[in-house]
């Protein structure tokens, strides 16, 4: 059984190692990222979730990804009411300021935001106790709305499975209500792109430049992507 310093040891130890192989790898690397600041192509919306991380699943290097990771990787609606909204100050970040080319929203297989969602579990919670939680998932209740309509027959793994990629559309809609973002689509220097990641087989979904519906990549064309 661990004892309660066990996993943070874990973590000193993953220091020590990163910083004994891979940093001395990449050193140069790091080098000028520090001295000439970071300049991400791609800027990644993901989830929270501790299995999926995007850097991981895309073999990224240091300084290729500005990642925002919050629960379901949800884009909320653009409010301009002067209050704290860190999504939105990290996506006008990364649109304004580093000048991403590229915005993929990437989602995943077994998303416990999505099923919290569709089970209605943190419904009336109280701050603290779920309630956060509650309103940040209510973002996405006219997708979910609009699925219960179209699939009432739909299994829970049907609705699931819907909901997360629909949710990722729903996202990408969004991102374009955001100041900036839809007139630099226009003009071919910003690409939105969408993504899904099934945990259990490994499998990629992909929306690419506009595509209507997700295409399933096959592991012998990632290359080509």
């Amino acid at each position: 059984m661990n004892k309660p310093g066990d996993h943070f040891q874990r973590l000193m130890d993953g220091y020590e190692m990163f910083r004994a192989v891979e940093y001395e790898r990449q050193r140069e690397r790091y080098a000028r990222l520090a001295s000439e600041g970071q300049r991400p192509p791609m800027m990644v919306i993901a989830c929270s979730d501790s299995r999926v991380d995007p850097a991981t699943v895309f073999h990224a290097a240091p300084g290729e990804m500005f990642v925002l990771r919050h629960i379901a990787a949800l884009v909320p609606p653009c409010e301009k009411d002067g209050r704290h909204h860190s999504a939105a100050a990290a996506i006008e970040f990364a649109i304004t300021q580093l000048e991403v080319e590229h915005v993929l929203v990437f989602g995943h297989g077994g998303c416990g935001g999505i099923a919290a969602s569709l089970s209605g579990c943190f419904d009336h919670r109280e701050e603290g106790e779920g309630g956060f939680v509650h309103h940040w998932v209510e973002t996405i209740r006219p997708e979910r709305d609009r699925l219960e309509e179209t699939m009432p027959d739909a299994s829970e793994e049907e609705r699931q499975l819907a909901l997360e990629l629909g949710s990722i559309k729903l996202s990408l809609a969004r991102l374009r209500e955001f100041p900036g973002v839809g007139d630099r689509e226009a003009r071919g220097v910003l690409h939105l792109h969408g993504a899904h990641f099934d945990i259990r087989s490994g499998t990629l979904r992909m929306l690419v430049d506009g595509d209507e519906e997700f295409q399933t990549i096959a592991v012998d064309e990632v290359e080509k992507v």
